[in-house]
């Protein structure tokens, strides 16, 4: 099975070590990777259940991560610990990640070729047993392909207008955005909005 939350042998075993400490803290992983380059960079995102973090919840986690990971010591090399959330243009790493961004433009990878490409843009249209379906063009046509989520090496949210109203609206039913912390944006037309 392909896993996209841990793709490597290493970014494995670091789930294991830290996705329970993550989910005792109430949230779950959606993707750890151990970087390179001159000092190693651990990248965990999480998020709550319902979607959604804070900052003050990254810091949470990372306090916590940081104390197993001292315990375990799974990293010989110096490393920095980066924890985040998915962000709006986010991996999509779960089988319910489809499910739940229904409806939003999405590229995805495959490990092997289907149908001839291994790579689709499209709208996701859902999930059906194990396969996620996305809406593509093909041939100046609209055609839902179902892929095995199995044969799945890499997916994500593309970024757009649609995605930023909707991400914002979320986060403004939530509680979490106030709008009378921004300042009047000017729109091309001249006019002000808030």
């Amino acid at each position: 099975m392909t896993d996209l939350i841990a793709k490597t042998a290493i970014d494995r075993r670091l789930a294991e070590i830290v996705g329970p400490v993550i989910e005792d803290l109430g949230f779950e992983l959606v993707r750890i990777r151990l970087m390179g380059g001159n000092t190693k960079t651990l990248q965990i995102m999480a998020e709550r259940p319902d979607g959604g973090i804070e900052v003050d919840e990254c810091a949470a986690i990372s306090n916590a991560v940081s104390a197993v990971l001292d315990v375990e010591d799974p990293i010989t090399e110096n490393y920095s610990l980066e924890v985040s959330s998915p962000g709006i243009d986010r991996p999509l790493t779960r089988l319910k990640d489809f499910d739940t961004y229904e409806g939003y433009e999405a590229k995805i990878e495959t490990a092997e070729l289907v149908g001839g490409r291994k790579r689709f843009k499209g709208v996701l249209a859902g999930i059906e047993d194990q396969d996620v379906l996305v809406n593509i063009e093909d041939q100046g046509e609209e055609v839902t392909v179902g892929l095995n989520f199995d044969w799945l090496a890499d997916a994500k949210l593309v970024l757009t207008d649609d995605l930023i109203k909707e991400m914002l609206k979320a986060r403004k039913k939530a509680g979490v955005l106030d709008e009378e912390t921004f300042d009047e944006i000017e729109t091309d037309n001249g006019s002000q909005e808030d």
